[in-house]
């Protein structure tokens, strides 16, 4: 009963977040209620294709090629690689965790890891362009630049940590 309550703490501690709310003020409740599934349908949507996109990703790119083009020895060419697979997607954030699973599952090194999310949160090509019109190109190119810069020295941090003790196993 205990091991029962202990699996399953974080919905339950929701559901009795929702209910205190319900109680309290019903309308907020409600809104967030909404939210929620919002959110519930749009993953249903999109996690499916996902799943679709990285079975055959498995299934059709070998090892040793992420090995190569993503690998500890790719250097700035698995940099670009990452930067490039990162900047184009539009979708949300939370696709590119499976990938990303699936990257390091085959071999991909840290720092491409590392690259290639702050590249999908940060530098989506489509968000640039936005960015540009409300912010100005001088802006949005200093941004650029410097997030690219401290994602590259991030992933490279991150790569020596993690080869020290890895929190993954290949």
């Amino acid at each position: 009963m205990i091991n029962g309550i202990k699996k399953f703490s974080g919905p339950l501690v929701i559901l009795l977040i929702y209910v205190t709310l319900f109680v309290t003020r019903a309308d907020l409740a409600t809104q967030s209620s909404q939210v929620a599934w919002d959110y519930l349908k749009e993953m249903i949507l999109i996690i499916p294709p996902v799943f679709l996109l990285m079975g055959l990703i498995e299934a059709w790119i070998p090892k040793n090629k992420i090995q190569k083009w993503l690998g500890k020895e790719s250097g700035f060419t698995g940099i670009i690689i990452s930067f490039m697979l990162g900047t184009l997607p539009t979708g949300p954030l939370y696709v590119a965790f499976p990938m990303t699973a699936t990257l390091i599952h085959k071999g991909a090194s840290y720092t491409n890891i590392v690259v290639f999310l702050g590249a999908w949160g940060a530098l989506k090509i489509p968000q640039l362009m936005v960015e540009i019109k409300f912010l100005g190109l001088a802006f949005t190119l200093l941004r650029f630049v410097l997030t690219l810069i401290v994602l590259v020295l991030m992933g490279k941090l991150m790569e020596k940590i993690l080869t020290k003790k890895p929190a993954y196993q290949r």
